[in-house]
């Protein structure tokens, strides 16, 4: 067997070692990725359309004001930083999905309450504590 011949079949197999190598690389990634993408599908879904709460019972009450124009985004945001909510994005999603109205006011939710309850509250105006009085009497 002449150098050369020893050099070539070197190079075959390191070349060879070297594909396997990275495809078994990239199989893993991909595992790996499809793994994760399963995982976080499945816990936004979830927070879609299951029963989940931030705390367990009795959780924390904590009043919310909500100003009119905001966006629904903007009151999942604030609900999100008060740690009633899990995720703002998902309850955006449910928040469209469901075609709520957020009514404006200030109202009282608690971190053990789910999704569908915090929207049941916070789209029904008689719930907030402060509402504007009207006088629909005449002046003279």
């Amino acid at each position: 067997m002449s150098s050369s011949t020893s050099i070539k079949l070197t190079l075959k197999i390191s070349s060879f070692i070297l594909r396997l190598l990275l495809n078994i690389i990239f199989i893993i990634l991909v595992v790996v990725l499809v793994v994760y993408g399963s995982r976080t599908a499945f816990n936004f879904t979830y927070q879609l359309y299951g029963p989940v709460a931030v705390e367990n019972e009795p959780g924390r009450t904590i009043p919310i004001r909500i100003n009119k124009g905001e966006s629904s985004m903007d009151i999942a945001g604030k609900l999100e930083l008060n740690r009633v909510i899990v995720d703002k994005y998902s309850f955006y999603f449910k928040v469209k999905l469901q075609d709520k109205v957020i009514m404006p006011g200030t109202y009282r939710v608690n971190s053990s309450m789910t999704y569908d309850e915090i929207l049941d509250v916070i789209t029904d105006y008689s719930n907030s504590e402060v509402q504007e009085i009207t006088d629909n009497t005449e002046e003279n």
